[in-house]
């Protein structure tokens, strides 16, 4: 199987980064809230509201194993976290936060310095056309949307997208059995938003990652 290379997956993540930056502007975080507890509220009141598209796939059990929906959906998910620490941390520039997706969720070391050439606009990268409109409308439906097409966008890089964080291992047993495994699929992907927020805030602090 060809590596997918490090253009590719710039190319992904800078369209992600459009993609997802409506939304992380619309999640409605309490801007009196104090600076100590932003990356928390990120990492627990964001994830107990969209987890459960992160792990509706799962209501079909084993299955959802066979469909590229569940790493792709849970890991659009995650991506919109991630982008929402970084802006807790005033991130603004786009190849720190492609370099910060990179890192947290596909465990692929790739600095803002190898970020930067990569972001010019190459021939035969994926047409804009195909992606619709770059600012999504308002509200959940706008939202849920723009979560969808980002997770068509990470089917590209699907191979990679075992690296992300992800939850208790009990949880993603119980996730492998129809029906039910909804509620495990739920439990497996808030965790493994918890973490990746965690992840993203320790990246932009300097502290130790988990390997």
């Amino acid at each position: 199987m060809a590596q997918i290379s490090d253009a590719v997956v710039v190319d992904v993540l800078r369209r992600i980064d459009t993609l997802t930056a409506p939304v992380v502007r619309r999640a409605g975080r309490p801007p009196a809230l104090p600076q100590a507890e932003r990356d928390q509220w990120w990492a627990d009141r964001v994830s107990g509201v969209v987890a459960g598209l992160s792990a509706a796939p799962r209501f079909a059990g084993k299955l959802a194993d066979l469909l590229p929906l569940q790493n792709t959906v849970g890991a659009a998910v995650q991506c919109a976290v991630v982008l929402g620490v970084a802006s807790e941390h005033g991130i603004e520039d786009r190849a720190a936060r492609i370099s910060l997706l990179s890192r947290v969720l596909l465990r692929r070391e790739l600095s803002t310095e190898q970020v930067e050439p990569l972001l010019e606009r190459a021939r035969g990268t994926y047409a804009e056309e195909a992606l619709g409109a770059r600012e999504s409308r308002g509200g959940l439906r706008g939202n849920l949307r723009a979560l969808w097409r980002v997770a068509g966008l990470l089917g590209r890089i699907d191979d990679l997208l075992d690296a992300r964080p992800k939850g208790k291992l009990r949880h993603r047993a119980l996730s492998n059995l129809p029906v039910v495994g909804v509620l495990g699929g739920y439990a497996a992907e808030r965790e493994g938003l918890r973490r990746a927020a965690a992840e993203a805030a320790a990246v932009l602090d300097g502290r130790p990652v988990r390997g």
